[in-house]
Order: structure tokens, then sequence, then C-alpha cells
């Protein structure tokens, strides 16, 4: 069972750092309007990001052991939908969703991981619906950082290391700061 909870401890402190990426770049954005920033239309904006990663993280993570993960009341279709929402209807959005996820997550106990949920239909372990879920997760951050990124351009200060800063750097990496 050690490795099993290490598992768990190592996937809260996974998706924690992928949690602070993504806020380390909202507190660099100013202005409501930083959120709803599309490069063009088939792009989506930071607001349609929260707004899908939060939908999939009530719906996925609530009854996670005993539901399909796929909720009938979800809309998806929804949450990427362009809207006018204010950044902080956003970071609650964004909150409630992480909340969730985190309070399930800290649910889990090492026997979990071997069980089988379903979502969307598909039945996986646990331990394959976690890794699932971060690799969702961190192409959204992912696109979230870029988009902020590009919205920021000269001013933004880099969430890792800066360019050419490399040597600085050696051995206080920030990047495994939350994981056990």
């Amino acid at each position: 069972m050690e490795l099993e909870n290490h598992i768990l401890e190592n996937t809260i402190g996974v998706f924690k750092n992928y949690k602070t990426l993504a806020e380390k770049s909202f507190s660099q954005l100013s202005d409501t309007s930083h959120f709803h920033y599309s490069p063009h239309k088939e792009s989506n904006s930071i607001a349609v990001i929260i707004k899908h990663m939060s939908g999939n993280m009530v719906s996925r993570w609530t009854d996670f052991l005993i539901t399909d993960g796929e909720k009938e009341t979800r809309n998806r279709d929804a949450e990427f939908v362009s809207g006018t929402e204010t950044r902080e209807e956003l970071l609650m959005a964004w909150e409630k969703g992480w909340t969730i996820l985190f309070n399930t997550l800290n649910s889990l106990t090492a026997n979990d991981l071997i069980k089988t949920v379903t979502i969307r239909g598909e039945g996986l372990t646990v331990f394959q619906a976690l890794n699932r879920q971060i690799a969702h997760y961190s192409y959204h951050v992912g696109q979230i950082v870029f988009l902020a990124k590009q919205i920021k351009n000269e001013q933004w200060q880099s969430l890792s290391i800066p360019r050419n800063k490399s040597q600085e750097h050696i051995g206080g990496g920030t990047y495994l700061n939350n994981l056990k």
C-alpha cells in the first residue's frame, strides 16, 4: 500500500502544480477582456477553457466512484460558448471545479486505485482515470499559459526558468515543489 499512497500523493501534487501554473497566468491578466481574448473564431479564450475545465471537473469528480463521470446535468457544448462572464465569475467557476476535484482525491484510498469507474460509458481503473484527467487538464493549462503569454507579450513574467537564466536555476526547480 505504500506505493499506492505515494501515487495518490504524487497525483494530488501534479494537479496542484497545474492549477498553480494557470493561476500564475491569471494573475498577470489585469482586465476581464484578457480572459475573453481569442486570436480567431476557432480558438478558445481563457474564459472558455476555464468554463470547460470547471464543467469537466464538476462532472468527473462528483460521485466519482459511483456514477458515470459524464453527468446528464452537464451541458458541455455551452462551456464552449464565448460569454460575458467577469473575471470574478470565471475564477469562482475555476475554484468550484478544483474544490470538487481535491475533495474527491483526498477521499480516495490506496485500495480505490484498482476500482473501476466509468467515464462516458468507458470503464477505467481509478489509476487510469487519474492519468487521463492529468493529461486533459495539463493540455488546457498549457493553452491558458500560451494565451496569457500572447496577451502580455513583452510584459510576460516567466512561470519557470526565464530565457538565458538556466545556469542561475540549477538545483532550484519550481515544477516539482508540490510533488512528493
